[in-house]
């Protein structure tokens, strides 16, 4: 069950918004301030963040940027184009003013966690490193490193089985789709190319050659 945590001094407006989240199956948690809502992130951490602005103490907008991880909506009666701006730029996900529908919440709540999910399926971290199918990088040591889409799509295979040899042959039927540039005479030249840049990021040899199999990352 997704856990939402609305952060909104509106008793009225907080009350409704938790008994309709409620009652389509998600776990509502509430703080009433924004110093009270550090204190709620720093016991747990929900899937997403229903954020007013205008919070006695700690306001929304400082708020903000001490959010790490976790998508917020903004819900607040500030209408400017300005200020929307300002807060889409500085982490905000989304932006709702009120008065709101709570169909329309409802929506954006579901495409926010569906982003989310999107991203996670993107990203796959094993062997010290991370890798980012929709942008071409893996990450190692800290640093970001560019591959080919035939690169990408050998190392995700490689960091699905980490530890595990994988067949050429395997390796070449799962990516000839998408990669169809590569060939069982290419193969080898571009594994070369990935431990090239991984070596030059890291200064470790990440993929093994297992003879008569295939490959290994290590």
């Amino acid at each position: 069950m997704q856990h939402i945590l609305v952060i909104d001094d509106d008793i009225h407006i907080g009350n409704m918004t938790q008994e309709f989240l409620t009652s389509k199956g998600f776990t509502v948690s509430r703080a009433y301030s924004g110093t009270e809502a550090l204190l709620v992130l720093k016991q747990s951490k929900p899937d997403l963040i229903l954020l007013d602005l205008m919070l006695p103490g700690l306001t929304g907008e400082q708020l903000l940027p001490q959010i790490k991880g976790i998508p917020v909506i903004v819900v607040s009666a500030k209408a400017d184009v300005a200020d929307k701006v300002t807060l889409l730029m500085n982490g905000a996900q989304d932006y709702l003013t009120k008065p709101f529908d709570l169909s329309e919440l409802l929506a954006r709540i579901t495409v926010a966690l569906r982003k989310v999910r999107s991203a996670e399926a993107d990203t796959l971290t094993a062997c010290g490193l991370t890798l980012h199918s929709d942008t071409l990088t893996v990450t190692a040591c800290g640093k970001d490193v560019r591959l080919t889409r035939t690169e990408c799509a050998i190392l995700k295979l490689l960091m699905q089985s980490s530890g595990t040899p994988v067949g050429r042959t395997t390796i070449l039927d799962k990516i000839s789709l998408d990669t169809p540039d590569c060939t069982e005479r290419s193969l080898k030249q571009h594994i070369s190319n990935i431990r090239k840049k991984l070596m030059a990021a890291d200064g470790r040899d990440h993929i093994q050659a297992i003879y008569g199999i295939g490959f290994k990352l290590i």
